[in-house]
């Protein structure tokens, strides 16, 4: 896996797997809990497919220097993406930039395109948070009305478990063994999830680039209905919607996951060579 790098100028933290004539570069978002390493076998296969990646750790996960689970606001989190982009721009010379996010990383890559477009050959959301489906206690609930105003860095810990992610038993061992890995999330980001995937739902967006989402059919931390709901809701010329009934969540470390891989590379090599199929 390849070294953390920190941008001096922007600050932005991020890892990238290179090769040296890429056909084209991923810009990788992340979940909750999670961090840019947690893509490395999805660069590491889309590497030997001559596509370089590189992933962000967003505010308050992976090496960030922010409280665990605390992002200020998704407008700096669309900075650091942006400023991501400029990076990537600036070491591939201008190769097509697809950007792709899983699960909350779905959702912040959703709403960074309905914004900044420009510069983004496609958008791969994978098992995108636009309704959740993990269960909180009252108390718990109580804790995010009134953390989102008062006491505002202080984590709460998730109903996350890495057994509702993946049955892949070597992905749980190294998730649970990885000290960048963590279940806790300040109550402000819990309510803005909550609060943009209810304007996603209802709120139909003009996407002016191909769209791509990607859903597992046995989901127990999203709702795969309401990123349906998303799909055939957002106006796009260029879109597809791909279920895998069988899969967990983070389709991108779950087993039966080189399907996942090899749809996305089908589809950003038709997008790439501007040939829709």
């Amino acid at each position: 896996m390849p070294s953390v790098v920190r941008d001096k100028t922007t600050g932005v933290i991020y890892r990238r797997w290179e090769c040296p004539f890429p056909e084209a570069v991923f810009l990788l978002v992340h979940g909750l809990g999670a961090h840019s390493g947690r893509w490395d076998l999805f660069a590491s296969y889309f590497l030997q497919q001559s596509i370089s990646s590189y992933a962000i750790d967003l505010r308050g996960f992976g090496e960030t220097p922010q409280p665990k689970g605390y992002m200020e606001s998704f407008n700096l989190v669309f900075k650091d993406i942006q400023d991501l982009k400029s990076i990537i721009q600036r070491e591939t010379g201008g190769k097509p930039v697809f950007i792709i996010g899983e699960s909350m990383g779905g959702l912040i890559s959703y709403l960074f395109i309905r914004r900044q477009p420009r510069g983004f050959r496609g958008l791969v959301c994978l098992s995108p948070v636009f309704r959740s489906r993990l269960k909180f206690g009252w108390r718990q609930y109580l804790r995010v009305i009134q953390g989102s105003f008062w006491d505002v860095q202080r984590p709460l810990q998730t109903p996350l478990t890495h057994q509702m992610c993946t049955r892949d038993s070597t992905s749980i061992r190294e998730m649970e063994n990885d000290p960048l890995e963590h279940r806790f999330a300040a109550p402000r980001l819990l309510l803005s999830i909550a609060l943009a995937g209810l304007r996603a739902r209802v709120c139909p967006a003009a996407l002016k680039i191909p769209v791509l989402f990607l859903v597992s059919g046995s989901d127990v931390i999203v709702d795969p209905a309401a990123t349906r709901k998303v799909f055939e809701l957002s106006r796009s010329g260029d879109k597809e919607f791909i279920s895998y009934p069988e899969m967990y969540h983070a389709l991108s470390v779950e087993l039966g996951r080189e399907q996942v891989f090899q749809d996305i590379l089908r589809w950003t090599r038709a997008r790439i060579r501007g040939v829709k199929r």
